[in-house]
């Protein structure tokens, strides 16, 4: 079956994905499993060398982007819950990476902003996806790409987790200290 029809199923047999029986399903396991240790052994890679979680670094990278932001501001842009956002935040801040400070025009409005410390971590920080990876996905045609942002999204559905907040799969969670004090 073609990728492109994974996500509109194969009209010509509609059970089609279970006729390939067990040996598809255990091929799915193995390489979500695949998938998950990569990325878990990624992101501990990440937190070493930087002494920051991928969390962490997606929030800073946003404040980045969009400047002087409001804590809803960002938990839109990085798809994680405002909760999430906010504890976050409340660990940066207390490594004096970020601050936040009240709107002049509207008391109720914090917003949050990088600091020197928090610009410099960003700089030091490694890439959030696996170097291999990223060097792969660059030389393929953004049709392929395209495609296969596609089926991710798609397996994310069919697992049920399109909506969820991505920060269980992440380690949001105080972590030591890095090796390196220079990283932090």
């Amino acid at each position: 079956m073609a990728i492109s029809e994974i996500s509109q199923g194969d009209k010509r047999h509609p059970t089609h994905a279970r006729s390939m029986g067990p040996d598809a399903c255990e091929e799915v396991l193995v390489a979500l499993r695949r998938i998950i240790h990569g990325t878990d052994l990624h992101s501990k890679r990440v937190a070493r060398e930087s002494g920051l979680t991928i969390p962490q670094i997606v929030v800073l990278q946003s404040i980045r982007d969009l400047g002087e932001v409001t804590t809803k501001q960002i938990s839109r842009r990085v798809s994680l819950s405002q909760g999430t956002v906010t504890s976050i935040l409340d660990r940066l801040e207390e490594r004096g990476l970020v601050e936040r400070y009240r709107s002049r025009t509207d008391r109720r409005v914090v917003h949050t902003r990088l600091t020197k410390d928090g610009k410099a971590a960003l700089r030091k920080a490694p890439p959030l996806l696996h170097e291999r990876f990223l060097e792969q996905f660059e030389e393929l045609a953004e049709r392929q790409q395209r495609e296969i942002v596609r089926v991710l999204k798609k397996v994310a559905e069919m697992m049920g987790t399109a909506d969820m907040d991505a920060a269980p799969l992440l380690e949001v969670g105080p972590i030591r200290k890095a090796a390196n004090p220079q990283a932090e």
